[in-house]
């Protein structure tokens, strides 16, 4: 393997024995030996200087923006809250207060509150942390789809050089820490794929039909539970995740020579990870459970009913859950950075989150602002990307092209289910956790682009077509970078960065 292998789309070979193993396709082994690179050190030293660049860019400056960003002046307090009461606290009425997200990503905030004060640094750190992460993990996971170094640190660049992560990854709002979670539940599930595959060639060697344990599925289950102790909006993703966990035992089992169905062990299975799901997004109320002081903890004493332990309080929390979801839906409320699902990719309505006073730009009109907005080249590539996606997969029948599409669905199109049925209040955040699939997607056709035999005309033009997109991307975020960090510029600099005029104003 050499560092500029490209993404192989080919379709599967006719299945051939391996000698020695009677019954089982030489294409399980050939796809089985690739798992052992994921020690090659040149991906490691890739991931490591990508990873430190987008860590310099997410804290570099991180507490210029003083006070509170946006919805900072939400989750950072709710935090602070936590550290002292154990829940969110109400000052004004010294009692609890009521919250509609769950609990564990304040408390991710709270650790750096717990660290640096109730600060700037105290508040945005973790989520700088966790944006950065969220580098990192991409590169991993690109480079277990595409075996290639050179693919894996592009998608790793291309994350970091998002203004949209970027904002949101120095920022104290929840999305980040879901869309860690998220990437971290695929990645398990990536693992638990190769692991299947590993564990069934063995048992097919050695002739026996011992019990595949899926450590790593069971893994998948309960960094899902804390991607739901985040924002509820993490469940969005479970039907689709659990479908990509059962195609991939099918396939494998095809693949092995064996029969390509369902089997119990696969329900059994599933559903004891979607029990650690529930088991570890219960974890997250911690406080709210110990702390007897929460809002809705006493519910059904206060309202006349039993509360038996444990139950009761399962029970009372049902209540808060189902009074938040009756929020949540019949929230129509109209705002100025509002928007729906189909404007998201097209980046049809930025979100405002920081416009302060500004001079000393060198000119008599100074702006400055924080703008959620993705770097316009890169959002741009994202429906094309999609489109060619849809392609490979159908007509090349790979793997890959599916384990990326179906993610991006799972991250956009229940929205536009609950645009079109509730036209509740939305805003181009909720996307985060479908964007590192996006950029997969781009990663993908990039190395389909550069594909081909080597010294030959078409690869040698992919290459620099490749080469000249991710040029115009870094340029065009570092254009904009002003309006991603906060920094003083002219206005006439700020109204030349308005691409599409009002729609970004």
């Amino acid at each position: 393997m050499t560092t500029a292998t490209a993404v192989k789309v080919d379709v599967p070979p006719a299945p051939a024995t391996t000698p020695g193993v009677p019954g089982v396709p030489g294409i399980v082994r050939r796809r089985l030996a690739t798992l052992e690179n994921w020690l090659d050190p040149y991906s490691w030293l890739v991931t490591a200087v990508v990873t430190v660049i987008a860590g310099i860019l997410r804290f570099q400056g991180l507490t210029s923006a003083k006070g509170y960003v946006f919805d900072e002046v939400y989750y950072p307090t709710d935090a602070w809250d936590m550290l002292q009461h154990g829940v969110e606290w109400d000052e004004r009425t010294n009692g609890p207060a009521y919250v509609v997200h769950p609990p564990l990503g304040k408390w991710l905030i709270a650790l750096g509150e717990k660290a640096f004060g109730n600060n700037e640094l105290g508040w945005r750190f973790p989520v700088a942390v966790a944006g950065t992460l969220m580098v990192l993990v991409l590169i991993r996971v690109a480079y277990r789809l595409f075996r290639s170094v050179l693919l894996a640190g592009t998608a790793g660049l291309l994350l970091t050089l998002d203004g949209f992560q970027l904002v949101l990854s120095r920022t104290s709002l929840l999305d980040i820490f879901l869309g860690l979670f998220v990437l971290l539940s695929f990645a398990a599930l990536v693992l638990d794929r190769d692991h299947y595959r590993r564990r069934l060639l063995r048992n097919l060697e050695d002739g026996r039909t011992a019990r595949i344990i899926p450590w790593w599925l069971l893994t998948a289950g309960a960094l899902f539970g804390l991607a739901c102790g985040v924002k509820w909006s993490g469940l969005f993703f479970l039907p689709f995740f659990g479908a990509l966990a059962v195609l991939w035992r099918v396939q494998a089992r095809r693949s092995a020579g064996q029969p390509a169905r369902f089997q119990i062990d696969d329900l059994a299975w599933g559903a004891l990870s979607v029990a650690l799901t529930l088991v570890f997004y219960l974890a997250t109320w911690t406080g709210w459970f110990v702390t007897n002081t929460g809002w809705f903890r006493h519910y059904r004493q206060d309202s006349g009913l039993s509360e038996p332990p444990i139950l009761g309080a399962l029970l009372n929390l049902a209540h808060y859950h189902q009074k938040a979801y009756e929020f949540h839906s019949g929230l129509t409320s109209p705002h100025g950075s509002q928007s729906w699902p189909w404007q998201w990719l097209l980046l049809g309505r930025p979100v405002n989150f920081y416009w302060p006073g500004a001079t000393g730009c060198g000119a008599p009109s100074c702006a400055r602002q924080i703008l959620l907005l993705g770097t316009p080249l890169l959002w741009w590539s994202f429906l094309p990307a999609l489109v060619a996606l849809v392609w490979f997969g159908i007509a090349r029948r790979d793997w890959r092209a599916w384990a990326i599409l179906i993610p991006v669905a799972g991250g956009l199109l229940p929205w536009f289910y609950y645009a079109v049925k509730d036209g509740r209040t939305m805003f181009s955040f909720y996307a985060l956790p479908a964007l590192p699939f996006l950029i997969l997607a781009v990663t993908y056709v990039l190395g389909a682009i550069m594909s081909g035999p080597p010294g030959s005309d078409r690869r040698t033009l992919g290459i620099a077509a490749a080469g000249l997109y991710m040029a115009a991307i870094a340029i065009c975020f570092f254009y904009f970078h002003p309006i991603f960090v906060g920094q003083v510029i002219t206005y006439e600099g700020w109204s030349q960065r308005m691409w599409l005029g009002n729609r970004w104003i």
